[in-house]
Order: C-alpha cells, then sequence, then structure tokens
C-alpha cells in the first residue's frame, strides 16, 4: 500500500506531462503554479533553462484578499499583456500536474481571451 500525499501525486502528474511539453524561444512553455493562497505564472525557454517572464499575486497590482476564479482571471489577463510585452505570442500551456478546472481553466482562458496562442 502507498502512502503518498497529495502534493507527491501532483508531482508524479507534473514530471508525466513535462516529457512530453517543451518550450522553446519561439513558443516557450506557460507554468503555472497553484497554491492556496497565490497563482504564478511563467513563461520558460526549457532549450536555454531562462523565465523569460513571470507574473503572480505576489505583486502589487494582483494581491487580492481572496485566491478565487476571479483572481485567476486577473492573473490570466496580466500574463497575456506581459508575455505580449515581451514578445511572445504563442504558448505550450503547462498546468503543473493541476486539474484543468476552476481557476486553471479561468487563467487558461483569460490569457487566450487577452491574444495568447495556445
Amino acid at each position: 500500500m502507498s502512502w503518498k500525499t497529495k502534493a507527491d501525486k501532483r508531482v508524479r502528474r507534473h514530471y508525466r506531462v513535462r516529457r512530453k511539453i517543451r518550450g522553446t524561444a519561439e513558443c516557450p512553455r506557460m507554468s503555472i503554479h497553484r497554491t492556496n493562497r497565490h497563482l504564478t505564472v511563467q513563461f520558460i525557454d526549457d532549450e536555454a533553462a531562462v523565465t523569460l517572464a513571470a507574473v503572480s499575486t505576489h505583486q502589487e497590482g494582483l494581491k487580492e484578499p481572496h485566491n478565487n476564479v476571479d483572481t485567476a482571471r486577473k492573473v490570466g489577463s496580466k500574463a497575456a499583456e506581459v508575455a505580449k510585452a515581451a514578445g511572445i505570442e504563442s504558448v505550450v500551456f503547462d498546468r503543473g500536474g493541476f486539474r484543468y478546472g476552476g481557476r486553471v481553466a479561468a487563467l487558461a482562458d483569460a490569457a487566450r481571451e487577452g491574444g495568447l496562442k495556445f
């Protein structure tokens, strides 16, 4: 019998996804991380091992008292703005082992509405 925690299982799912997803300079990986309090989005070039741009609820304009779907939409639209400013047009979406629903889906939809192509 396995005594794995939820976090261990999420990391295993993330490794499974990362075997298939690879970011380049032309089409970086849009990696998200979700906690109970914060959301973080990074645009990563895996070939050069460099983060091209990042957005988080730790930043001044995005701090909210609650981390909910509305906050995720704000982070997604801000991520699209930051990506456009960095010259990023299309990305590969890395959900980080989290389920695609709720805050993750809201963030992705807002980024698409902001002009990013997945």
